[in-house]
This record gives C-alpha cells, structure tokens and sequence, in this order.
C-alpha cells in the first residue's frame, strides 16, 4: 500500500508540471485573439504567482485542519476548474479572474505533497518527484501542440488538460484511506505526522531560527533558476551573436539539464546527503557562471548554459527535503509554506529586475548578475547550516 501510495504522489507531480508551461507555448496565438500586448502573459503569470503565494502560507492551516490527502484532492480539483475556465474564456480579463483560483490550487499542492515527501520518503524520491515535475511541464507544450495543429483553438489544449486533472482528483479521492495510514515501513525513520498544535502565524514562523537564511536561500534559486531560464536565448543572440534557432534549442537544453539532473540527482543522494548536493548544485553552477563570463567564444557560453541547468536540478527538492531536518517534523509544514512563497517573490521578481538592467545598461551583465545571486544564496544557505548545528 506505501509503495501504491508513492506511485500516487508520483502521478501527481507530473499532473502538477503539465499546466506550468500551457500559457507560454498558447501565448502566441491568444493575445492575438484578445488583441491585447504579447507582454500581457506577464500580467496573468503575476496573478497566478499572487495565488500561489496567498495558498502556500495557509497551507500549514489546511493541512493540519484537512490532512495532506484532501488538501491535495481539493488543490487538484480547484486548479482543474480554473483550466476549464480557462478553456471557457474570450476575453483577456476572464483569463485573469481564472488565474486566481489556478494559483490558489498550485500553490497548496505544492507545499504540501513536498512536506509530505520529506517527512516520510528518501532523499531521492524528492529528486524523482521533481524530475516528474520536468516530465510534466515538457508534455505540456506538446498537448497543446497536439490541438492547436489538429485545427483546434487553444481553448481545446487548456481543456484537455483539465480532464487530465479532473481524472488525477477521482484517482487522489479513491486514495484517501491511504494517506490516512499511520506507521508500517516508511522508507525513513522519524516518519510520523507532525503535530496536532495549531498552526502557526508567518510572525512566528519567521522567529524561527534559520527561518530568514532559508526562505532568502530559496528566493535568490528561484531567481537564478528563473533568470537563467528566461533570459538564456536573448543573451546568447544579442551578446554572442547565435541564430534565434540554435539559442532557443540550448536554451531549452538548460530546462532538460534540471530534468536530467533531478534524474541522475536521485542516484546521487543514495551516497551524499541533502547538504552535499546543495553544495554541489551550487559549485556547478558557478562553474557555469565562469563558463559564460570567459570571453572565449559561444561555444563555451552554451556549455556554461547546460551547466548551470545541471547545477540547479540538485538544490530544489534537497532544500525541501532538508527542512524537517533542520526545523523539526513538527514544523515542516509551515516552513516548506513560507519556503514556497520565498520562491514564488524570487521567481516574480528578479527576472524583470535583470531585463530592466539589459534595456537600460546591457544584456552582457547576465552572467554577473546570476553570480552575485548565487553568493547570495551560497551566504544564506551556509549561515542556515551553521545555526541548525549541520555544518
């Protein structure tokens, strides 16, 4: 039954990707057909984003109020009827009114099945899942392409992914007594639910130690991973002079690299703990970093492209797994909440700080503004280790 119950969790992380890359790869044909600015997905992402953060601060509430298997249910099933909402919408501003509910779905689920998984699976289930997540957000696209060269409209990528969802909450609703099961093998020890206390406020949880060092951690790799990501083919075109072609091609290498990464990250965990593959995520990508301030060529700029995706894959899910560690089972919850909110402001934020930079200084600053970043977060995480005693 544990092992049903994982296989479960690991249908919902992919199920959780699948709708994260519908608006960028939809996005070309529906602002036209609202006849509104191609820089409006901004807006709607902002209002998603807004959600997401709103949900992952309740989230420690409903779980201790609802438990981990309904609030992911009810997640699922909110987020599945902002997407038929979606599908449903003609105008720009009916987009926006859906996108809040789609936030509010995303961004619960998320912190909750991420706590779930750091208390009561192995570190390498947390890279795994996450690797599914790739899975998810890379089929996305494909969906969508699927109805969009059949000679369907947009609306019809949004719905079939919606059933996809509907689909996932009647498999989530079946499985409830499974996440009700106390004790047998967890996979580690320490494996219990936290705590019955009563939730705890974002003042308190901010007291706790370590609680500043761990959520400014997970804002600046959000913000790196995010800046990288967005800003990779405009800075290989406009400062190496690479075909429009080529750099959209590495610059989705970087996402295959976080996918791939998580993969390989799995096996890695079973010889090094959480700490070691943060440390080693983030050596990477500093190798990465070097590779594209060398004024060498743009072969080395792609290299240093993939590398920093092949840095980043380690960080996410051993941040997140990490937590009840440093924090306490009982408090995991409510940090993996705030944890989540840090990323969503990293991931809003510091991407259109750099390209406000690279309109009114020059886009060559890439590589140095994702390095000041990343010391950063380097700074944070090794004054965490050094107030939870884990250095």
């Amino acid at each position: 039954m544990f092992q049903l119950l994982l296989a479960i969790i690991y249908l919902a992380f992919i199920s959780l990707g699948l709708p994260d890359s519908l608006l960028g790869s939809a996005w070309p044909v529906m602002y036209r057909e609202f006849s509104v600015p191609v820089s409006y997905a901004g807006i709607i992402s902002m209002v998603i984003a807004a959600g997401t953060i709103v949900s992952s601060l309740q989230c420690d509430r409903l779980t201790k109020k609802l438990g981990t298997g309904k609030v992911t249910a009810l997640s699922v099933f909110i987020t599945a009827a902002a997407l038929f909402g979606f599908s449903t919408s003609h105008s720009f501003i009916a987009l926006c009114i859906w996108a809040v509910p789609y936030g509010l779905g995303a961004g619960c689920v998320d912190a909750s099945l991420n706590n779930y998984v750091a208390l009561h699976y192995a570190s390498r289930h947390m890279s795994w899942l996450h690797c599914m997540w790739g899975v998810g957000a890379s089929l996305g696209p494909y969906v969508m392409g699927y109805a969009l060269s059949g000679g369907e409209s947009w609306n019809m990528g949004y719905r079939y992914i919606g059933i996809l969802q509907i689909v996932l909450t009647m498999i989530l609703l079946c499985s409830l007594p499974l996440w009700k099961k106390q004790g047998g093998a967890w996979e580690k020890e320490g494996g219990s639910q936290t705590d019955q206390g009563g939730a705890l406020s974002l003042a308190q949880i901010i007291r706790i130690p370590g609680a500043k060092e761990v959520m400014l951690t997970f804002f600046c790799y959000c913000a790196v991973e995010q800046t990288a990501g967005l800003w990779a083919s405009s800075y290989l075109v406009l400062h190496w002079e690479v075909g429009s072609g080529t750099a959209a091609n590495f610059a989705s290498m970087f996402y295959i690299g976080i996918t791939a990464g998580r993969a390989l990250g799995g096996f890695l965990t079973m010889k090094l703990n959480d700490k070691q593959m943060i440390r080693l995520g983030q050596a990477v990508i500093m190798i990465g970093i070097m590779l594209l301030l060398l004024p060498i060529g743009k072969g080395t700029a792609l290299m240093g492209l993939i590398a920093v995706g092949l840095g980043c894959a380690p960080i996410y899910p051993s941040i997140i797994h990490s937590t009840p560690e440093h924090f306490g089972a009982d408090r995991s919850q409510a940090m993996i909440g705030v944890q989540m909110a840090a990323a969503y402001v990293g991931t809003c934020l510091m991407p259109p700080v750099f390209g406000l930079i690279a309109n009114h200084i020059n886009i060559v600053l890439y590589p140095v503004y994702l390095l000041l970043i990343l010391t950063v977060m380097v700074l944070m995480h090794e004054r965490l280790l050094r107030r939870a005693g884990k250095e």
